[in-house]
Formats: structure tokens, C-alpha cells, sequence
């Protein structure tokens, strides 16, 4: 697997929208109704994703707890508790699935939920992608990646920034291992912690 994305929490998306697009960074709403993020793409490698809270309803929650995946509305829920910056990455494969991911989630004994989810941006893409949360919540959740590519074709943002170069991950010693083994990009450094730092490249 490969960096997919990472988190960004803000305490307000279209004041950090604003904020972001001042930076001169490009960034487009999710969505093209009732945006619940917003996106920094690049046109290689990972992009950011600005979230104010976790992107789901109060019905889903609740399902969720009725169906006994507590383990999902604990990591919604540290998502809407983080702190205002970087607080998670996401991992992606190019498959239409996750074969080879799970193997290795089973080696480890992690349990895992698998899902799909879509979403219409506001360049009326359809975009369509499946995801896998681990039920460890420390370890990153997955997904495929679009069926349609959003990113642009060689493009520097205003700001001369043309990609994510580096992305340094603060982690639990006993996940580098799991870590190792799903994920090969050579971008992400792992670490003992619990912050993440990002270099960017113009």
C-alpha cells in the first residue's frame, strides 16, 4: 500500500478553507452539497484532507452501536477530539480490494470492518471508493483508490508547492512492524510518538 491521504482537523472547514486558499494552497469542498471536508490535492502522491468533524450522521453512529462496531465510533470519536493540525493518515492500494491487506491484518490478529462510500465533488465526478477500518484504531484505516482520479495533471499549487515530500509518523513501537509490512511508500517515515510532521516540495 501507499499514502492515501492525511488528516487535517480544523475547528471550522470554511474558515480553513479560507485560511488555506490565503496560503496559497487549491483546495475544493468534498462535496458539491453540504460539504462535510475539503481537499488539497497534488498531482502525485498523498493529499490533505480538512475535516471539522468525523463525516458521519447521528443515525449511522447509532447504528453503528447497535450493530457492535464500537470500535468505529471510537476512532470517529478521536477524529472529533483531535487537535487542530495533522492527527492521521490514511493508507490506499490501486486494487478492488483488500486480499492482500487482510492477510496480513489476520497475521497480526487485528479485526477489521469493511465498507463503501461515495461522494459527488463539486466538479460533478461521481467518485466511488471501498474502505477497511482496522478495529485497532491506532493502526491507519484503508481505502481503494477512486474510480475516477480527482487530482490534477501537472500542477503546482500558487504557493510553488508541487507534492508532499516527506511525512513523518509518530507511532507505538509495537505497530512498526504491521506498519512495515503494509505500507512501501517511500514518504512515510515511521516513529515512536504520537505527531506527525509533513515537508513539502516545490
Amino acid at each position: 500500500m501507499k499514502l492515501s491521504h492525511l488528516l487535517y482537523k480544523v475547528d471550522n472547514l470554511n474558515d480553513s478553507v479560507r485560511f488555506f486558499r490565503d496560503k496559497g494552497f487549491n483546495v475544493e469542498y468534498g462535496s458539491k452539497n453540504k460539504p462535510k471536508n475539503a481537499l488539497i490535492y497534488f498531482s502525485k502522491g498523498p493529499y490533505i484532507e480538512l475535516i471539522q468533524n468525523a463525516p458521519i450522521s447521528l443515525l449511522v453512529r447509532f447504528i453503528l452501536k447497535i450493530i457492535g462496531k464500537g470500535f468505529l465510533l471510537d476512532r470517529f470519536n478521536s477524529w472529533d477530539n483531535a487537535k487542530a493540525g495533522f492527527f492521521g493518515i490514511c493508507l490506499e492500494n490501486d486494487e478492488n480490494d483488500f486480499f492482500t491487506e487482510i492477510k496480513i491484518l489476520k497475521k497480526y490478529d487485528e479485526t477489521f470492518f469493511e465498507t463503501k462510500s461515495q461522494r459527488l465533488d463539486p466538479s460533478d465526478r461521481h467518485l466511488k471508493w471501498k474502505l477497511l477500518f482496522p478495529s485497532n484504531i491506532n493502526i491507519p484505516f484503508f481505502m481503494t483508490y477512486f474510480n475516477t482520479d480527482p487530482k490534477p495533471k501537472r500542477f503546482t499549487h500558487p504557493n510553488g508547492i508541487k507534492k508532499i515530500k516527506t511525512v513523518n509518523l509518530g507511532i507505538q513501537d509495537d505497530l512498526i512492524p504491521i506498519m512495515n509490512e503494509l505500507c512501501e511508500d517511500s514518504i512515510l517515515n515511521l516513529t515512536n510518538g504520537n505527531q506527525i510532521f509533513v515537508e513539502y516540495q516545490t
